[in-house]
């Protein structure tokens, strides 16, 4: 027998999305929220690990779907390891994979339809979409990914919630702090392309924008303790 929900949060195991998961905890309550996570022969795959151990520290539903079949129809760096990570000048970057925020949340949105849930979080920020060159990672996009699953699910309320979607990295971090559970994040979360913790392998671009929002963070809040060591260069 399901067991009904009302929200389902796209949850990969990073910063953003847990944060969100967090806020879906915090609106609806942690027995009516379902964290669901794609396995897609992601390079960093160790985020999925991280996922559920969040979502047992938290106490909340997780499910794992598998998209595998992404690595035989596209190519790039993020299901081929063998490809080095790489954004060349007036290019997305390699470790795009075309459409795929935009299949998860169609697929997520089924999964809440048969679950009753009518409101679905995504980590997305416009940052993404405009630093690294990902199409899939703006408002815009989403709102016509919701116009589509009000069709498909025939719910003309039904809700892609993107609360970051206006941030910067550093604001983030402000939100989840607030929260009270940065300090954790920063230590369970995996953001980086290459499955590194912390602060990862500090070239790609998840990286990056991880570490400078930090950076920026750490200038404002010099008391706050990170959970692990403060790169001097930070």
């Amino acid at each position: 027998m399901k067991q009904p929900k009302q929200a389902i949060v796209l949850h990969s195991g990073g910063m953003d999305s847990s944060i969100c998961l967090a806020l879906a905890i915090r609106d609806f309550g942690r027995e009516n929220v379902l964290s669901l996570s794609f396995c897609y022969h992601q390079r960093h795959s160790p985020e999925l690990i991280q996922a559920q151990q969040i979502c047992r520290a938290w106490n909340v539903d997780h499910k794992e779907l598998d998209l595998e079949f992404l690595a035989q129809i596209t190519d790039n760096a993020l299901t081929n390891p063998q490809l080095t990570i790489q954004h060349l000048e007036n290019q997305p970057p390699n470790s795009l994979v075309i459409g795929r925020n935009g299949l998860m949340a169609q697929i997520a949105g089924i999964q809440a339809h048969q679950l009753g849930a009518r409101r679905l979080y995504l980590g997305v920020i416009e940052l993404d979409s405009a630093n690294s060159g990902y199409r899939d990672c703006s408002r815009v996009y989403m709102d016509l990914v919701q116009s589509l699953l009000k069709i498909d699910l025939a719910e003309p309320d039904f809700e892609i919630r993107t609360p970051l979607i206006n941030m910067s990295k550093k604001e983030t971090l402000i939100w989840a702090h607030k929260l009270g559970i940065l300090e954790y994040l920063l230590q369970e979360t995996i953001t980086c392309y290459e499955g590194l913790p912390h602060y990862g392998c500090q070239i790609c671009p998840a990286c990056r924008l991880r570490n400078e929002g930090l950076r920026q963070f750490l200038v404002e809040n010099p008391d706050f303790n990170p959970g692990y060591p403060t790169m001097e260069n930070l």
